[in-house]
């Protein structure tokens, strides 16, 4: 006989029916969320199931409902980074506040290696999760195309670095847009020789952040010097070594628009060690508009995304789209604006 931890006999479905004064049947329909019960009978089964303290059997109900109630969010970037960059933070609370109003369940994992994209893959599509949120694609994550093929519905978090990837519901930030206006602050505030501490260029939004940088170089007749672009990878260590060699190129910049408020960061601390006056020597913007954009010195000027937002619209994407399969495609780009501080 089944009992509870502290010895007493564990309610059962049988328990709940006889309490409410309705069949087994009619429980599990309550249960499972069906809409033939009225609504009189359905108070009556939660009366029942609150009174006796039953839960339901989860292996059980994922058998009937072909559903598990809960949702994968799978970063594609190593396990540390998850825990630094602050992006990764506003995601996972944007997407937690939508599925506990839905009460599901979350389940977070990073993957980056071949090995952990085959393990994610192999449990993705093995009818574990309802569906998968994927963020932070690079251009040989192998993980939409196994997951398209296992049938698994997915909201992807930015637009993948392949045109060929599948991608019917995406939800992504307007990176030219905030890379412009950056660029764009910059020229109109009289400085000639701005650079940029791009993104990887594996990944789709470093190379938006870029494109909007040139185009707006290009506009202001100004032209693009490549000795003023060099290449990080979002993190505050790859942003300071860019801005050692941006000032050793012989480019002289003026003015820099790191393509993350992290690689500002890290270009901040090497022009500070080198004691070069920000802003007045050279200008500093970021992207992002993270917490510690507010508390760098001098305070970091930036582009702000709606990364909290962002995850919010992933989420309600794949639980009220997706998943039903309610359209065959839906995509949502979200605005970005400069947040004016000390930088530049």
């Amino acid at each position: 006989m089944a009992k509870s931890g502290d010895g007493r006999r564990r309610p059962t479905l049988e328990m709940v029916a006889e309490r409410a004064g309705v069949g087994r049947g009619t429980v599990s329909r309550v249960i499972n969320g069906s809409a033939q019960v009225s609504p009189r009978t359905r108070e009556a089964v939660h009366n029942a199931i609150a009174e006796l303290g039953y839960s339901p059997n989860q292996a059980a109900r994922t058998l009937v409902t072909r559903r598990t109630d809960t949702v994968a969010l799978v970063v594609s970037e190593p396990r540390d980074l998850l825990f630094t960059d602050p992006f990764f933070a506003d995601i996972i609370r944007g997407v937690s506040s939508v599925l506990h109003e839905r009460d599901l369940q979350l389940m977070l994992t990073t993957a980056r290696t071949d090995a952990e994209h085959k393990r994610i893959g192999d449990y993705l599509g093995g009818s574990h999760v309802d569906g998968a949120l994927l963020v932070s694609m690079h251009r040989d994550d192998p993980l939409p195309t196994r997951l398209a093929e296992a049938g698994v519905p997915v909201v992807h978090g930015g637009r993948p670095h392949s045109p060929t990837e599948p991608t019917p519901y995406l939800v992504d930030i307007d990176n030219v847009g905030g890379a412009r206006l950056a660029t764009r602050h910059l020229v109109d505030s009289g400085r000639h020789r701005v650079a940029t501490i791009t993104g990887p260029m594996d990944m789709n939004a470093g190379l938006e952040r870029l494109r909007g940088y040139q185009e707006i170089l290009v506009e202001a007749g100004l032209g693009v010097d490549e000795r003023l672009v060099v290449q990080g990878d979002f993190t505050a260590e790859s942003g300071a070594e860019a801005m050692e060699r941006l000032l050793d190129a012989g480019g002289e910049p003026d003015a820099v628009f790191a393509a993350s408020d992290l690689m500002a960061l890290g270009a901040l601390r090497v022009l500070r060690q080198r004691e070069i006056r920000v802003p007045e020597e050279v200008a500093v913007v970021g992207f992002d508009d993270s917490i510690m954009a507010q508390h760098s010195e001098p305070s970091l000027t930036t582009i702000h995304q709606p990364t909290v937002r962002m995850g919010q619209e992933m989420a309600r994407l794949l639980v009220d789209v997706a998943i039903p399969g309610g359209a065959e495609a839906e995509t949502v780009v979200l605005d970005t604006h400069l947040v004016m501080r000390g930088s530049g």
